[in-house]
């Protein structure tokens, strides 16, 4: 362990924490996770990721990773279908109704347990200390931070990483801005054992995802490596709706069946069944993003990375690939400090990262955020697909 080492604190235990206290633990830097979670089981980890091979597999192979996930990952899982509100195919990347002139192997899909599982394995048991939510965060004397909780004070960092998420507890002390409402409310629906208990809903979702789109909505299903699918109703509708909208939430198989009536009643009928024949009460999903090119001013000793940084929409399959390469980068940052006998100050050094962080994700928020206005823009799910095609041009000779 270097002797130069900061006193380095990171708040949040996903995808992004979890990067960078591996990458740090390989570099011999310690580093202290604090998550809010009470254990790794606390909560459901949610559906399946993308992990693209330019940046989120970059730092696995730079975490010594790549192997494990290699053993986990599906590349089946790439596959994308677009179908219209009648059940039409008009689009099977990957899948059965015509093979893909894309290649997707560079993007296969993990569940997101799993990839947390593997990196929740690789750190050292004591960097992850469970149930410690972050009440605040106050400057002390000499550059330093403490970190307040509930119950407790850890006092005496040097850094502290803001790696928690959409509603991040440490973003208050860089910047007022927070994310605000995207126009789309999701409702997700879990199905387990699809292909022995729905066949025909399986057959429907393929390997991969299925987007069925239309009339500024969408169902958008996602089949996981344990067997199950997840759907996420998507609307094009204000944030007041979900207590407007006459839907009792609570009350599970009849907020399916009247969320179905009120907005896809006239959908086929394997669309609908992907919601009406679930086996989990609908889970409320707003969309939040931050606003697109989001920046703040430096402060010596905090930064913050992945959706505490840069939330966006979900619609480019990115967020978590830069959240990890944020991670990545922000470690290597870390290193060269400590490596460079007082030449590089840490107080510059983060500005780098900062900077380059700043340049890297804004035009990936950008896509995001376009794409999202593509697939909600009341247009029929042909003339999206004619619209994807175009933007993936001609296949390759």
């Amino acid at each position: 362990m270097p002797s130069t080492a900061p006193k380095i604190a990171i708040i949040g235990g996903g995808p992004a924490g979890l990067t960078l206290a591996r990458l740090l633990q390989c570099y011999e830097i310690p580093s202290t996770i604090f998550e809010a979670d009470s254990s790794r089981t606390a909560r459901s980890q949610g559906g399946t990721l993308d992990i693209h091979e330019d940046s989120g597999q970059r730092a696995l192979r730079e975490a010594g990773l790549i192997e494990q996930f290699t053993k986990h990952m599906r590349i089946e899982g790439a596959a994308m279908r677009i179908v219209n509100t009648s059940g039409k195919i008009t689009m099977d990347e990957g899948g059965e109704a015509e093979m893909s002139p894309h290649p997707m192997e560079t993007r296969p899909e993990i569940d997101r347990i799993v990839l947390r599982d593997i990196l929740l394995d690789s750190v050292d048991a004591s960097t992850v200390h469970w149930n410690h939510k972050v009440a605040r965060i106050e400057p002390v004397s000499g550059n330093k931070f403490d970190i307040h909780f509930s119950d407790s004070v850890a006092k005496g960092f040097d850094i502290v990483v803001g790696a928690d998420g959409t509603w991040s507890r440490v973003r208050p002390l860089l910047m007022n801005t927070q994310p605000f409402y995207s126009g789309i409310m999701g409702l997700e629906a879990h199905l387990s054992s699809v292909d022995e208990r729905e066949p025909d809903l399986g057959k429907r979702v393929g390997n991969g995802s299925c987007f069925q789109l239309g009339d500024k909505k969408a169902l958008m299903s996602q089949r996981n490596g344990d067997g199950s699918i997840r759907t996420y109703a998507m609307l094009r509708v204000t944030e007041e709706w979900i207590k407007s909208c006459g839907i009792d939430w609570n009350d599970g198989q009849s907020a399916k069946k009247l969320l179905i009536e009120k907005e896809f009643s006239d959908w086929d009928e394997t669309g609908k069944d992907l919601i009406q024949k679930s086996d989990s009460d609908l889970a409320v999903r707003p969309l939040y993003m931050l606003p697109i090119g989001t920046k703040w001013d430096p402060l010596p000793g905090v930064t913050l990375i992945g959706d505490a940084a840069h939330v966006m929409l979900p619609f480019a399959g990115e967020g978590v690939n830069l959240a990890m390469v944020d991670a990545l980068e922000l470690a290597n940052k870390i290193k060269l400090v400590i490596g460079s006998n007082g030449s590089t100050t840490l107080k510059d050094a983060m500005e780098e990262f900062e900077a380059s962080m700043f340049d890297r994700v804004k035009k990936f928020a950008e896509e995001s955020y376009n794409n999202m206005e593509m697939m909600f823009s009341g247009e029929t799910a042909d003339e999206i697909t004619e619209k994807i095609r175009a933007m993936m041009g001609p296949p390759p000779e």
